[in-house]
């Protein structure tokens, strides 16, 4: 049986979705499929953002930045978008949620990670949440 699969939206795919599916895979490998995708894909992953996530023991080298022509067809159990006014609607999922989290590029370091952070709680508690189905 296939894992449930979680979805991060973000425009660039370079920031925010691509760390919120870093953290799906490393706390929730067993339990859901993460994939991210941009509704305007930068075509790279934010040298920032994978420096960051290095800091955490994650590898951010091995993602790419895609659009949502790239992500798998069918239903997914989360849709989640990064507060950039961004839909997903050919995309079906049983949840559908925006989370407001503002676009971490220019800020300062600190800021930077308390950005990444707060996207890894949010990711634990989504990953409770589909697991409990």
């Amino acid at each position: 049986m296939s894992l449930p699969r979680v979805l991060f939206v973000c425009v660039e795919n370079s920031n925010r979705s691509q760390m919120a599916e870093a953290f799906a895979r490393r706390h929730g490998a067993a339990i859901v499929e993460a994939h991210s995708s941009g509704s305007r894909p930068s075509g790279r992953v934010n040298p920032r953002a994978i420096e960051f996530m290095q800091e955490v023991g994650y590898d951010l080298t091995t993602h790419t930045s895609k659009s949502l022509d790239d992500i798998p067809p069918g239903r997914y159990a989360a849709a989640i978008t990064m507060g950039c006014g961004d839909s997903c609607p050919m995309v079906a999922a049983d949840i559908r949620e925006d989370w407001q989290i503002p676009d971490p590029k220019e800020l300062p370091a600190d800021e930077f990670r308390q950005i990444r952070d707060l996207i890894e709680s949010k990711v634990k508690a989504l990953l409770t949440r589909v697991a409990a189905g």
